[in-house]
């Protein structure tokens, strides 16, 4: 993994999303920030086999996917110490397992400065 850019900024952040729409949007802005690198995955297996082959240095994921929750994904990237937010249009009634409760969440619709706050944070909590 490179270190974060200059600006605080992460090179590589992995997107689970399975709505294409939302996740080219997400891509779109996220490039924008001057990310190097935003990859995308649908559904828990792509994710995880992304991560095997190349971990990230950040990564959103949608709690709700097509028939399954990101819970794994998360498990994964907690064990890897990769931080991660989850982004739900449930806010704070989004149900999540108590290992994960304390985990940032960006809502949707997501405002960009709240991205963008959220990428150079890397998730972390003052």
């Amino acid at each position: 993994m490179e270190p974060a850019s200059y600006d605080g900024m992460p090179n590589d952040v992995l997107i689970v999303e399975d709505d294409p729409i939302i996740a080219l949007d997400f891509e779109d802005t996220i490039l924008g920030f001057g990310v190097k690198l935003v990859r995308t995955a649908a559904n828990v297996a792509k994710a995880l086999d992304m991560i095997a082959e190349r971990p990230p240095e950040f990564a959103l994921l949608d709690v709700s996917l097509i028939r399954e929750k990101s819970f794994a994904v998360a498990e994964r990237l907690e064990a890897l110490k990769i931080p991660f937010a989850f982004v739900t249009g449930y806010g704070a009634d989004a149900r999540l397992p108590a290992a994960l409760a304390c985990k940032p969440r960006l809502p949707k619709p997501y405002s960009t400065d709240a991205l963008e706050a959220l990428l150079k944070s890397r998730g972390s909590r003052p």
